[in-house]
């Protein structure tokens, strides 16, 4: 997508819907403006893993990648963009989103499908070949699984830019409620006061019954020692 541009200089005041703009590799880092909603437009269009030929006025147009976006966070909208310049045809490192397809037995069960690394690090051959996506079908998952960068199936010709052994998804167990987190809490804390010693089984067995509260059994039998006591 081509992107139109207006020299700049460092420090440079910005006219009025123009944001300041730089582009670098190791060798050459030149500073520009852009106008506002041309940019916003197109960068939501091609996000961080499309080209973009750049035209600084005067200048021989120039492939880039989008490296960094700073937001205004009151406004939402873009107040400077870091390019990073491409070569056509030579290998580009890129992070491309990575998105699930399918619907697994275990989300079936109740499970929740975690994506753990949310862009995944590629190296592909040239900058048109950068992947828009990396698409994970999920449906073999059961709870407990996972997958890693090493077993996801990359186009041809790109590269995985992190360790194979990188779980990227995992499929987690169903999360507990707020009244089965209490009942497992309740059930912690009773096994412990039967441990040692402020409970019998039986008044135990109640408290997870529902038939009786921790306060009501720890009453009952205060009641019950001090009865004892006094005999």
């Amino acid at each position: 997508m081509e992107l139109n541009a207006q020299p700049r200089k460092s420090q440079e005041k910005m006219a009025e819907g123009m944001i300041p703009a730089v582009a670098y590799n190791k060798e050459n880092n030149v500073s520009f403006a852009l106008d506002l909603k041309a940019f916003d437009r197109a960068f939501r269009k091609q996000g961080t893993t499309g080209i973009f030929d750049i035209t600084v006025e005067g200048s021989q147009p120039f492939p880039a990648l989008v490296k960094a976006v700073q937001m205004d966070k009151r406004r939402r909208v873009p107040i400077h963009v870091d390019f990073y310049m491409v070569t056509y045809g030579e290998p580009v490192a890129v992070s491309v989103p990575v998105h699930t397809t399918g619907k697994s037995q275990g989300e079936i069960m109740g499970g929740l499908v975690d994506i753990v690394v949310h862009n995944l690090a590629v190296v592909a051959p040239g900058p048109r070949r950068i992947p828009q996506e990396i698409s994970v079908d999920v449906s073999k998952l059961n709870i407990g699984d996972h997958i890693t960068a090493g077993q996801i199936k990359l186009p041809e010709g790109v590269k995985l830019g992190l360790d194979e052994d990188t779980v990227v998804i995992s499929l987690l167990a169903p999360r507990m409620s707020a009244d089965e987190l209490a009942a497992e809490t309740q059930a912690v804390q009773v096994a412990g006061m039967v441990a040692a010693g402020e409970l019998s089984e039986e008044a135990a067995a109640a408290v997870l019954e529902g038939d009786a509260s921790i306060e009501e059994v720890k009453a009952e039998a205060a009641a019950e020692s001090e009865d004892n006591s006094e005999a």
